[in-house]
């Protein structure tokens, strides 16, 4: 028998500080960050591009550039053509695998959030085979013209492994029942420009975030590199170094258009907690 293989494990858990990084100066509460799951049908929902992977007759893994839409409980649909490699492999052996991307890719890809979903592909039949069939269709209406071919048909990959990451040292992973159950980040479509804004006009208010609840008073210079819908990351700039703190809403964000009442909120509460101690 091989022996086993053993791998470095000194990545950086997600809301961990990197090892130079200063750490904060005065206590702040935890707050909570998504899950696997949750990020990984936050990718899904947000993208309709995919690279699925089929195993060709020869043993050969075979990638292939696919676009899909998603059943309620985040199941990825297929529409492929037997025409295809990829068609022909899933009737051969129907394992695969579906990494999908964010879509706003950063100057750095390998910074940036992607899933791999690993499964198992079936074709739907009854009812279920026209629910897969209009989310494929919604997600791409060209395929309504293609969708009724000979040769092509509709596939559903039910997912029982997932594998999220976030970047360099951001990972996780998910069964199947944790992913089915996850929902997708609602800010997700509205957070780049939410981002962008609050670093061009709301800097002020991001660095008291920073220094009344991120616990970092010492804080000179703060920016926001994430938003979802439990809180803000930010980025801060002290005397001792650059370090990153977390800061949440009060409440968790439910809708699309709730992530800026939310961050309004955050920041009465930064300036409210500021207020107190300069009285005190």
């Amino acid at each position: 028998m091989a022996a086993s293989r053993r791998f470095p494990t000194d990545h950086i858990a997600p809301g961990e500080l990197m090892p130079d990084s200063p750490p904060p100066l005065t206590s702040a509460d935890p707050v909570r960050r998504l899950s696997a799951a949750e990020e990984a049908r936050t990718l899904v929902a947000n993208s309709t591009v995919a690279t699925l992977a089929t195993l060709s007759g020869d043993g050969h893994p075979w990638g292939s550039l696919v676009t899909y839409g998603a059943l309620r409980d985040g199941s990825p649909v297929l529409c492929v053509s037997v025409l295809a490699e990829h068609g022909r492999n899933l009737l051969d052996d129907p394992r695969a695998s579906l990494v999908i991307t964010t879509a706003d890719t950063p100057e750095d890809p390998l910074a940036a959030g992607r899933v791999t979903l690993a499964g198992r592909a079936t074709q739907p039949t009854g009812d279920l085979e026209h629910e897969a069939r209009d989310a494929h269709v919604k997600a791409h209406p060209a395929a309504a013209v293609y969708a009724g071919f000979g040769d092509f048909s509709i596939w559903v990959l039910e997912v029982q492994r997932v594998r999220w990451v976030g970047g360099y040292g951001r990972m996780d992973s998910a069964d199947a029942a944790a992913y089915r159950g996850a929902e997708a980040d609602p800010v997700a479509p509205q957070a780049a420009y939410a981002i962008a804004h609050l670093n061009a006009d709301h800097a002020d208010a991001l660095l008291v975030m920073g220094q009344e609840l991120g616990g970092y008073p010492d804080a000179t210079r703060a920016r926001c590199t994430a938003a979802d819908r439990y809180g803000l990351d930010l980025r801060l700039d002290t005397p001792r170094g650059r370090s990153s703190a977390r800061v949440g809403f009060a409440e968790t964000v439910t809708a699309p258009d709730g992530l800026r009442s939310a961050t309004v909120e955050l920041a009465r509460r930064a300036r409210a907690a500021a207020g107190e101690a300069a009285a005190g």
